[in-house]
This record gives structure tokens, C-alpha cells and sequence, in this order.
């Protein structure tokens, strides 16, 4: 069975993912910061009869980077990553002027230079996979200025060129940078509190992610609504 990495997957958009690939036979290793809603997660996830592994942990830790590469090397390797912890750097956000550079560091650190921390990591053994893929969760606030998304975009565009170069570097593998819109997450409620308006639900884009594992396109950045649109 092919194997997945997916981090910050006991909620949300990582969640959503998992149970979709469990879905289709996929074995998962699964990490997030909370290890009872982790576990929680990974015992819902092997109801459909894959093995999944669940590692509580921070993905800017090495270590910690190295178990979840073990822990999939253990299952038969590694066929995808999908690096989808992100961290925000300020909740809610704030204007650049009000924003401190410790937030950014952290936004940097998780979305960024974990980021890259894994792929390094698992690099190895995506190659050896027959499909070997790498989703890097990207947003719109790295294409679109927004009024106090300035922190959290700056680390997701920089997280879209540091794809794009994997792509070029990589041409064995697939590497995809996916904005998946609009969706009613912890995340999108931590940054904006105040919104209350509502938003799609993480479970209604991973079509999207689907359809990027089955018809693999090039290596590039891509937009969720726009692969449902075009269905």
C-alpha cells in the first residue's frame, strides 16, 4: 500500500486528507501537536482498515522530523508528504507594524524551514517511491496582499518558490504548492476571530487533492477551486 506523511493531520484540512486516503487504501503516518486529538483522529482513520501511525509532536523539531520518516520507512516508505502545520506568527493576526519579528520567526520556522526539514528527510525515500509526491499547503495570502496577512503570507510565498526550485531540482517527483481556498478551519478562526461568516469545509476541497494524485500534472502551484471548477 503506498504510504502518506501528513503533518498537522488531527484537524482540519490534515484530517480531511487522511481519512480520504485511508479511504482509497493508503497507509498514514500522522503528526499534530496534540497528542489526545491526534490519537483520537488515528483511531477514527483505522476504521478503514489501514495501518496508521500517530507521532504527537513539533515538525520544527528534527527529531521529531526523523521519527515520522522512520515511523513511514517502517510502513514500506514514502509516496507522499503533505506538509500542511502551519502557524500563523500572530492570533490574530496583526499589521506589519504591530507584528513581532519573533511571530514571524515562528511562522518562518513551521511553514518554511520545517517544511524543508522533512522533505530533506524524506527525500530518499520519495525517490524510491514509483510515484513519489510532495504537497506543500500554500494560501491565497501568498499570491494576494491582505491588510495583517503580511507575516503568514510572506512565509507561505516563500514556502511556493521553495516548491517551485524542488520541482525543478526533482523532476522525478511531482511537487505541488496547493492554495486550497477558503475553508472554515481553527486556523482561519484564530487569524480572524471576529469572522463569522461561513466558509467551505475542509472535507469539500480534497477533491481537488485527489484529482492531483490521480492525474498528476506537472510539478506547480495550484488552486483548490480551480481543480473543482474545471472537473
Amino acid at each position: 500500500m503506498p504510504v502518506a506523511i501528513i503533518t498537522g493531520a488531527s484537524k482540519g484540512l490534515g484530517r480531511a486528507l487522511g481519512a480520504a486516503l485511508a479511504e482509497r487504501g493508503w497507509d498514514l503516518v500522522l503528526d499534530a501537536r496534540t497528542a489526545g486529538a491526534l490519537e483520537e483522529t488515528a483511531v477514527a482513520l483505522s476504521g478503514y482498515g489501514t495501518r496508521v501511525e500517530a507521532l504527537p509532536g513539533d515538525v520544527t523539531d528534527a527529531g521529531h522530523r526523523a521519527e515520522l520518516v522512520a515511523a513511514a520507512r517502517k510502513l514500506g516508505g514514502v509516496d507522499l508528504l503533505v506538509n500542511n502545520a502551519s502557524a500563523l506568527g500572530a492570533e490574530p493576526l496583526v499589521r506589519l507594524e504591530d507584528l513581532t519579528l519573533d511571530g514571524l520567526r515562528q511562522a518562518l520556522e513551521v511553514n518554511v524551514v520545517a517544511a524543508l526539514g522533512l522533505i530533506q528527510e524524506a527525500l530518499p525515500l520519495l525517490r524510491a517511491a514509483d510515484a513519489g509526491a510532495v504537497i506543500d499547503i500554500s494560501s491565497d495570502a501568498a499570491a494576494e496582499a491582505y491588510e495583517t496577512w503580511g507575516g503568514y503570507g510572506a512565509s507561505k510565498a516563500a514556502l511556493d518558490h521553495l516548491s517551485a526550485v524542488l520541482g525543478e531540482e526533482e523532476p522525478g517527483l511531482r511537487v505541488w504548492a496547493v492554495d486550497p481556498g477558503d475553508m472554515g478551519t481553527d486556523l482561519y478562526a484564530a487569524a480572524v476571530p471576529d469572522d463569522d461568516d461561513p466558509r467551505p469545509t475542509p472535507d469539500s476541497v480534497v477533491p481537488a487533492f485527489l484529482r492531483l494524485l490521480d492525474e498528476r500534472p506537472a510539478s506547480g502551484r495550484y488552486a483548490a477551486p480551480a481543480l473543482l471548477e474545471e472537473r
